[in-house]
């Protein structure tokens, strides 16, 4: 395969890693700013949603441009907005700011994939865009560790620092390892959502979605959970978030293994059955660090396990339009990243943040019971498939 994938995959995985990159400091941004912590919590919240909304309507906008220089564009404007936020001098500035960023990040997104398909033969098309995506889910497991390692050391504005380094050497690959790439007509996104009439298809987005939900009820507010339960600092926190980031990094090869050993379907109700469980434990498993280390990596581990499973599915359940479903998934995931953030604030607004593994946990017997729906659908893939030649 081109090893220029491989550097696509540093510009997907700089993108991804903003998101989340403050999670495990919104305490430090919150005080730092003079706002309330779940005020600081809709950084997140604001980001996944501009995320996953943004693309389509750029794609459409910048449909003419050829592929290269409008990749280089967003990365200027992505670099923009970090700079922005390393600068911002109020809460107002750096959530415009993750605005800016949000935008061009999800159209870079795309593009590496467009990129990434383009420069290898046929033959490999499917392991680049792969790759590119593992990128991105790779970035939202490490963006809260490396952000908490370096705020804690050098302060909230350092993570944004290494994203505007990081972006300036990702312009330069393209700049001078990628060609030049002809625009090509996106399918409209109404044409998409109509993929969605499928029922089988429809339930899988949403188990994607509520289930994100659930995990950001709690992961997005992990620092002040250990903080205010177990009287942990600095240091210990930012063991936890390594540990949590290795074991959903592992969680992705395993599982992959599950779904191709066991099948997709119980490999998928497997992972939420025994991840929901883990939520409800972890306030259990507090009076122990090392029980708590325990639940909590098999929590991290199976954060991310369901992705290659949840994918496979959604291929096996419409093959003929595959590449919309990846699309529309990540976005799934996103709104779920964006809802569950902001729930969790809701939740220690009003009553207390050890009630945000109990709510976290709710989300994800919803999304067992979609996932339940989806599989006793019948295979529908005339329609997917009718779409994506419309296309």
């Amino acid at each position: 395969m081109d090893k220029r994938v491989y550097l696509l995959t540093i510009v997907s995985f700089v993108v991804g890693m903003v998101e989340l990159i403050i999670g495990g400091i919104l305490d430090i941004v919150a005080a730092d700013l003079g706002v309330k912590i779940q005020e600081a919590g809709l950084l997140i919240s604001v980001f996944s949603i501009v995320f996953a909304l943004a693309a389509p309507i750029l794609l459409a906008a910048t449909a003419n441009v050829e592929r290269k220089k409008l990749t280089l564009i967003s990365l200027l404007v992505f670099f923009i907005g970090n700079g922005i936020a390393i600068i911002s001098p109020s809460y107002s500035v750096l959530m415009i700011a993750r605005i800016v960023s949000a935008a061009s990040g999800s159209l870079l997104v795309v593009l590496c994939v467009t990129l990434a398909s383009n420069i290898v033969s046929e033959a490999y098309r499917a392991r680049a865009i792969g790759v590119i995506f593992m990128g991105v889910s790779g970035s939202l497991v490490l963006g809260v560790p490396v952000g908490l390692m370096l705020g804690n050391a050098f302060g909230w504005r350092a993570p944004f620092i290494l994203i505007a380094v990081l972006t300036i050497f990702s312009m330069a690959n393209v700049y001078f390892f990628m060609g030049r790439i002809a625009p090509k007509p996106g399918m409209p996104m109404l044409q998409q959502l109509k993929t969605l009439k499928n029922k089988k298809i429809l339930y899988a987005q949403l188990t994607s979605f509520l289930f994100l939900t659930g995990h950001l009820t709690l992961y997005g507010y992990l620092t002040p959970f250990v903080k205010e339960t177990m009287g942990l600092g600095g240091t210990w926190v930012s063991i936890i978030y390594l540990i949590f980031g290795v074991a959903a990094v592992a969680g992705g090869g395993i599982g992959g293994t599950l779904a191709d050993k066991f099948g997709t379907k119980p490999s998928i109700i497997g992972i939420i059955i025994v991840f929901g469980l883990s939520m409800l434990v972890i306030p259990q498993t507090t009076f122990m660090l090392p029980l708590f280390l325990v639940v909590m990596a098999i929590w991290g581990m199976l954060s991310w396990a369901i992705t290659p499973a949840q994918q496979s599915y959604l291929i096996e359940s419409s093959p003929g339009s595959s590449d919309i479903q990846q699309s529309l998934n990540n976005s799934a995931l996103h709104l779920g990243i964006a809802l569950g953030s902001s729930i969790g604030s809701v939740v220690i607004g009003r009553a207390s943040i050890e009630f945000n593994p109990i709510v976290g946990a709710s989300f994800i017997v919803l999304a067992l019971f979609t996932a339940i729906l989806s599989m006793r659908q019948k295979e529908n893939h005339s329609e997917a498939v009718e779409l994506s030649h419309q296309a």
